[in-house]
């Protein structure tokens, strides 16, 4: 409530002084972002590293990643023991992580079998192995000192891309904007660009439980940075949501699309400045949130144990539960906390612009996916759950594989540039990213230089020991 008083003397003071205005429709508006000071020298800087990292071939991207990050080890449980037994795995990423069927990709990689790529491919479907493979990703792109320009790690954005898909599809939906069917893939990004968590969706359902299940997944690790902050769009966010997320331990950002959810929830009683009673609503009780206190710290608890998932939390918490004491206090402390929130929102140019960062990046992220999965879901693919989550995480898989890739050799072309005497600002390196992927080639004949790694990749017989001579 103390948070509340001074965001509310906050926004008055701005509404005085003309940073904010309240229309005539009695809502909130707000002048766009003011653009940073922009002469060309990070796009400059950015085109040229680029330039010096030269074209590349995904295979070679590949190889050298798993050599790295110990890829294919970790989702075959054990160093590949022949070479055909890691080609066969590197088709079967390519054929759930792109829009190949695994006799596209066996034709693509010579010396491979098409039944050794279905073999592969129902194998990456056990339980925990490509987010696993994941995490080493992520875990060696953080490590990469140029990340460090672009966040601590304590802050995400959660987004959703749609592939296309055939209207057969269980999960399938329209999608409202392109009008064809298509199934959801939702993932959470770091602000150092790491995906750290993806999950298949359904489309046109609300987003906020899967977007406080991802964060709770990473955040259930006690060797990794928590997050503290997630960025969502408006499909991501409730009142409710946002009360679990504080719950949780970390504050749910919603960039709101429609301006009538920028209203102010107050307490019957509360002092309003007379400039800006129009967008306040005396619609938050506090006694709702001391009757179901109890009740929500079970469901909290619950979430926190393992026992149920943060989006079937959700939904218990959804319109249908109205009524129910947990369902009240969650939507009225979720009323209170957004209000906090809109009020630094609207007040401080500085968090608004973290926030649309934060979620640019997402989109930045999502250009990328769409180059590594360019076509329409196969019809015979995702009929299963374990299969469409295997082709959610290997397409995330592969999308990491590039950032991090991008990043260590933009870290080595800095360095390079600097010990040569070349300035470079360290605000434009903050400015600058890793998705960037039109010096790849994802298409072709590929070809693996395995020998070059075979030390790091395979599972080799031992050098036999010479006989003792007297």
């Amino acid at each position: 409530m103390d948070n509340l008083k001074v965001g509310v003397a906050a926004v008055s003071e701005a509404c005085k002084k003309g940073k904010i205005e309240i229309g005539a429709d009695g809502m909130l508006h707000l002048p766009a972002v003011t653009a940073l000071p922009d002469d060309g020298e990070p796009r400059r800087m950015r085109d040229l590293i680029y330039q010096l990292i030269g074209d590349m071939q995904f295979p070679d991207i590949l190889l050298e990643m798993d050599a790295l990050c110990s890829v294919s080890e970790v989702l075959l449980g054990h160093r590949a023991d022949t070479v055909a037994q890691l080609l066969a795995l590197y088709a079967a990423l390519l054929a759930h992580g792109t829009d190949i069927d695994a006799k596209t990709a066996a034709s693509m990689i010579p010396g491979v079998e098409t039944a050794q790529v279905s073999v592969a491919m129902r194998a990456l479907e056990t339980h925990g192995r490509l987010r696993r493979a994941n995490e080493r990703v992520v875990e060696f792109q953080g490590r990469v000192p140029l990340a460090a320009h672009w966040g601590s790690g304590e802050k995400a954005s959660a987004d959703m891309m749609s592939l296309d898909a055939s209207r057969h599809l269980w999960s399938a939906r329209v999608d409202p904007r392109r009008r064809t069917y298509a199934a959801g893939i939702y993932t959470h990004l770091l602000d150092r660009w790491g995906i750290v968590y993806d999950q298949p969706i359904v489309l046109n359902e609300r987003q906020a439980g899967v977007a406080i299940e991802g964060v709770e997944q990473h955040n259930h690790s006690q060797d990794r940075i928590r997050l503290s902050l997630l960025a969502v769009d408006t499909h991501g966010y409730t009142n409710g949501a946002m009360a679990v997320a504080k719950l949780l331990g970390f504050d749910l950002c919603p960039r709101l699309r429609d301006l009538a959810e920028r209203k102010l929830y107050l307490p019957a009683g509360f002092a309003v400045p007379e400039n800006i009673e129009r967008v306040t609503v005396k619609r938050l009780s506090r006694k709702a949130i001391r009757d179901g206190w109890d009740e929500l710290l079970r469901l909290i608890a619950s979430i926190r144990m393992g026992k149920i998932g943060a989006d079937l939390a959700l939904r218990f918490l959804s319109s249908a539960a109205q009524g129910d004491p947990a369902y009240r206090a969650a939507e009225h402390l979720g009323r209170l906390l957004r209000s906090i929130f809109l009020c630094d929102y609207v007040t401080i140019e500085d968090f608004r612009r973290e926030i649309h960062t934060l979620l640019a990046r997402g989109e930045s992220v999502h250009q990328l996916q769409r180059v590594v999965y360019t076509g329409k879901l196969p019809t015979e693919r995702g009929r299963r759950r374990d299969e469409m989550k295997a082709i959610s995480g290997s397409h995330a898989l592969l999308t990491n594989i590039v950032i991090a890739w991008n990043t260590a050799r933009m870290n080595d072309v800095v360095e390079r540039l600097r010990k040569g005497g070349m300035e470079i600002d360290e605000a434009w390196l903050r400015r600058m990213g890793p998705a960037h992927s039109s010096h790849i080639n994802f298409r072709g004949t590929f070809s693996f230089s395995v020998e070059k790694y075979a030390q790091s990749l395979l599972r080799l017989p031992p050098t036999p020991r010479r006989a003792a001579t007297s």
